[in-house]
């Protein structure tokens, strides 16, 4: 096939590619979220061709594209009222819902289902390509079958370059991965296919909302689904992927060992590595390791690589969707090289993370007091106590012994006055934790909590395969600060507005904790307890 290629500037081009369509032509086309592979979605023998193309098993259903919200209609039974305030929060965007179909949509776009999944794009050029074509369109990734999404149009180009009628030359993608997936149809409001709006975005709207288990999992074989990306192995490279579910300590060593190798990786493990790496964004940036992800899988191809180890992503916020592509990227080849975790554990002072170590404790962890590490002779010893009184001055010292509250008056007092402390501390405090995590590993230990109020600014987290942050409402922590500590409600205060604030922390979770109400930690730690374990005994 002669494949022409299009300007997405050019309006004749836009108008090309609508009629294209409209006669029954395939056109890729560049969406907000991945390059996608557009036929007809009303046109049954049009909507062949893009499995012909792709090379796709004819029971993945495909995602069907308008323009406008006064399209959707005619192509659904029902519209719940729950779609409707989707709709208004996230469409036009990165939100696909799945209705009961009405009889204008094909089986050949359903997938042989009776729903049917819609999308708005925001894209203007997929828009007025919609409109140009006047039909809705089915537009999967435009890419063969199983292999990294294209984000680029050299990345479409390169797959299906004489393959299709036309490819518009678009900018580069937005969002980096394929839209979320959420289901409207029966008892339950479920996510099929994490995407660019997250849980948390959706729950805003609508309450709770579930993660279906094929999310994270595999499907289990002959088993019906009704989204796309979640039966087959999809978004490979040629290379063979290993994801690494450690710490970015524990990534760096394994990796590093391996010889003959390429690492996928992030930002910050670049300067530890020993052999040939591509980065896809870095640690606590989801967004950004969505938006690189298929760039870094291509790359791999083009490095020619062969063995892959890749960093495992967080599954928090956008980080879910990283998980989902990357886990099937790797056809759920999972290695914990070290058989344990270290849990970072951190949040506000005052939060409720003594309450949360005493739980992890009960629950069968180790637990590393970082606060009572960092009180031991290995840190304040004579070396340490000489330059803290160079730093603070004399007051900090009485008798030869350090006293603690005057030690925080001063060093909360300011920012530059806190970073003083940290340096003189942190490094000590980093080689007694580092020392009990390995004691820890030594005598089997398979969870090890390290609770460590600044795990960031220490250091400490790149020890930590995850991260459980405490959090609890201001005037909570101010009140339980006063009550520990023996503080005026004013030097609680200052004692809060000198630490990070909460949006800091959480951002960097793995899994969030609400310490305003302690009585039910166990009922909410338990699963994540159960959740670890499991993982290691099937890696």
């Amino acid at each position: 096939m002669n494949t022409i290629i299009l300007d997405e500037n050019n309006p004749q081009d836009i108008q090309t590619a609508g009629k294209l369509l409209h006669d029954g032509g395939l056109v890729v086309i560049p969406t907000e979220t991945v390059y996608g592979l557009a036929a007809d979605a009303l046109n049954p023998t049009a909507v062949s061709k893009i499995f012909e193309a792709k090379g796709r098993p004819n029971d993945n259903p495909l995602i069907v594209h308008i323009s406008d919200l006064s399209q959707l209609p005619a192509l659904v039974k029902e519209i719940p009222e729950s779609a409707l305030r989707l709709a208004d929060a996230f469409w036009p965007g990165p939100l696909t819902m799945i209705f009961p179909k009405s009889e204008l949509i094909p089986y050949e776009t359903s997938g042989k289902l009776e729903t049917v999944a819609i999308r708005f794009p925001s894209n203007k050029t997929a828009l007025a390509v919609i409109n140009a074509a006047g039909t809705p369109l089915a537009a999967p990734s435009a890419n063969l079958s199983g292999k990294p999404s294209p984000t680029t149009f050299s990345h479409v180009k390169d797959d299906l370059n004489g393959r299709v009628d036309a490819i518009i030359n678009g900018k580069d993608c937005e969002v980096g991965v394929e839209s979320t997936v959420i289901t409207l149809v029966g008892d339950t409001i479920k996510i099929l296919r994490p995407g660019g709006i997250t849980k948390h975005q959706l729950e805003s709207v609508l309450g709770h909302v579930e993660v279906d288990s094929a999310v994270v999992n595999p499907v289990a074989k002959g088993q019906t689904v009704s989204s796309p990306g979640m039966k087959y192995m999809h978004y490979s490279p040629k290379a063979d992927i290993t994801i690494i579910d450690g710490s970015p300590f524990d990534f760096v060593s394994f990796v590093n060992q391996q010889g003959d190798c390429h690492a996928l990786c992030f930002e910050e493990d670049t300067s530890s590595l020993g052999v040939p790496f591509v980065s896809y964004g870095t640690r606590y940036d989801g967004e950004k390791q969505a938006q690189r992800l298929f760039s870094a899988l291509h790359e791999l191809d083009e490095k020619n690589a062969k063995t892959v180890y890749a960093r495992i992503p967080s599954k928090n916020g956008v980080g879910l969707a990283v998980y989902n592509r990357l886990v099937r990227a790797a056809g759920f080849q999972i290695c914990n090289p070290e058989h344990c975790y270290v849990i970072g554990l951190t949040g506000p002072s005052g939060s409720g993370k003594t309450t949360v170590c005493q739980v992890m404790n009960q629950l069968g962890a180790a637990i590393i007091d970082c606060d009572e590490v960092s009180k031991s002779p290995a840190v304040y010893d004579k070396d340490c106590l000489q330059e803290l009184q160079n730093a603070f001055g004399s007051t900090i010292l009485k008798d030869g012994k350090l006293q603690r509250k005057e030690l925080a008056k001063i060093a909360f007092a300011s920012d530059d006055n806190r970073k003083k402390l940290n340096a003189i501390t942190h490094p000590r405090i980093l080689a007694k934790v580092w020392e009990m995590i390995t004691q820890a590993k030594a005598v089997g230990k398979k969870l090890i909590v390290v609770d460590a109020p600044t795990l960031f600014e220490s250091g400490l987290d790149e020890k930590c395969a995850r991260i459980l942050v405490v959090t609890a409402k201001e005037e909570t922590r101010i009140h339980r600060i006063m009550q520990r500590d023996n503080l005026t409600f004013e030097e609680a205060e200052l004692r809060i507005k000198a630490q990070k604030p909460p949006s800091f922390y959480l951002s960097r979770a793995d899994h969030i904790i609400s310490g305003d109400d302690g009585s039910n930690f166990a009922k909410r730690l338990t699963p994540i307890v159960n959740g670890l374990l499991q993982n290691i005994d099937h890696t």
